[in-house]
């Protein structure tokens, strides 16, 4: 397998993919339809895509144009998505579009010209909550917390008899529970690409991520990732906002590890119609991450603000067991956050950032979706 078709090629995760693939002698070519919201106006290519990669400017909905470029490549990598789970709470049409249309679409072109390889990224959003167990050491997959309990600012996750949970790594057997239109969405993207290759035995692999930092990801777009954001802020003098206590658990994982998982799927022939969680295996609290950036950044006399307000699709604690993807994919990160975080402040030294966070927020508080 050497050319390579990457949709979504030239956004955060996929230009870093587009680096590890070249890196290690394959050709590339990205579909990208270089969003406004991600890339900013009249962007025709990135500066930060490697030279090697051959773009095409279009989209993933454009049935013609899939089916020329698969019948070019020996895989693909199906990253093309709207991402933000605030967004998707009001953007569902062009959500459900984009994310589940779209894929459906290029697995009708992929029947036609089957590659031998297809790779999906899914997202840690469609487990909901994470794994949880309780004093006796009894598991509980589907924890979920009332409206009534968040509007008192109690945030955390209990059993039926009101007993506290524990969070622990989740592992790829806890059951989907969905909370977003976005991660509906993946789930969708996860379960039709999984199903559409094995009725048409096309191998093919879904990688879950979990929350993916680093260099590149867009700091004007206020549905992007956490650190992303956080970095907006700070850039701006700002302090970065924080729902619910600022407690809550995630795994953070460097994107250079995220790129290798993705080529070890492709090169790795056991991962054929398997799930894997890509993440760290580590947690960190929101509060935490938001301060170590501050201090990273020399601006620690930025404290964080807690807003003490809950924000419809988000969840309590999710971070990832990793044990499948090393035993079957040889996978193990090798970016520490502090590594990952002085290299994400270098570049961010470079970088300008629109602050379009308080409108977002202003936003989901006006549709309701803040309590």
């Amino acid at each position: 397998m050497k050319k390579i078709l990457i949709t979504g090629g030239a956004g955060f995760i996929g230009s870093h993919l587009g680096d590890e693939l070249i890196k290690n002698k394959y050709e590339v070519i990205a579909l990208d339809n270089l969003s406004e919201q991600v890339h900013g106006p009249d962007c025709f290519r990135p500066e930060y895509l490697n030279d090697h990669v051959q773009l095409i400017n279009g989209d993933v909905r454009d049935k013609h144009l899939l089916e020329e470029l698969v019948q070019e490549v020996d895989a693909v990598y199906h990253f093309a998505a709207l991402v933000g789970v605030g967004q998707s709470m009001y953007e569902i049409k062009e959500y459900t579009d984009v994310n589940n249309l779209g894929t459906a679409t290029l697995l009708e072109a992929l029947i036609k010209n089957p590659v031998k390889k297809l790779v999906v990224a899914s997202s840690m959003s469609i487990y909901g909550e994470g794994l949880y167990q309780d004093q006796a050491g009894k598991l509980h997959q589907t924890a979920k917390r009332s409206i009534e309990q968040l509007k008192n600012n109690d945030w955390e996750t209990y059993n039926g008899e009101g007993k506290l949970l524990t969070p622990i790594a989740t592992p790829e057997f806890k059951a989907p529970n969905l909370s977003s239109v976005y991660a509906l969405s993946k789930y969708d993207q996860e379960r039709l690409c999984l199903m559409t290759g094995q009725a048409y035995n096309i191998p093919t692999t879904a990688l879950r991520f979990f929350n993916v930092y680093g260099t590149r990801q867009s700091l004007s777009n206020p549905y992007t990732g956490v650190l992303a954001i956080f970095s907006s802020r700070l850039l701006n003098e700002r302090a970065p906002l924080i729902f619910e206590d600022g407690n809550q658990q995630r795994d953070f994982v460097h994107v250079r590890d995220v790129a290798r998982a993705c080529r070890l799927a492709l090169e790795t022939d056991q991962s054929a119609q398997e799930v894997f969680n890509i993440g760290s295996g580590e947690s960190y609290s929101i509060r935490a991450l938001a301060q170590l950036l501050a201090e990273t950044m020399g601006k620690e006399y930025i404290l964080p603000e807690i807003t003490g307000e809950y924000r419809v699709g988000d969840i309590r604690h999710c971070f990832a067991d990793i044990s499948k993807a090393n035993r079957i994919l040889g996978y193990s990160p090798q970016v520490s956050l502090q590594e990952g975080m002085r290299e994400l402040v270098e570049w961010l030294e470079d970088q300008m950032a629109e602050d379009h966070v308080d409108k977002a927020k202003a936003e989901l508080s006006s549709r309701g979706l803040t309590v």
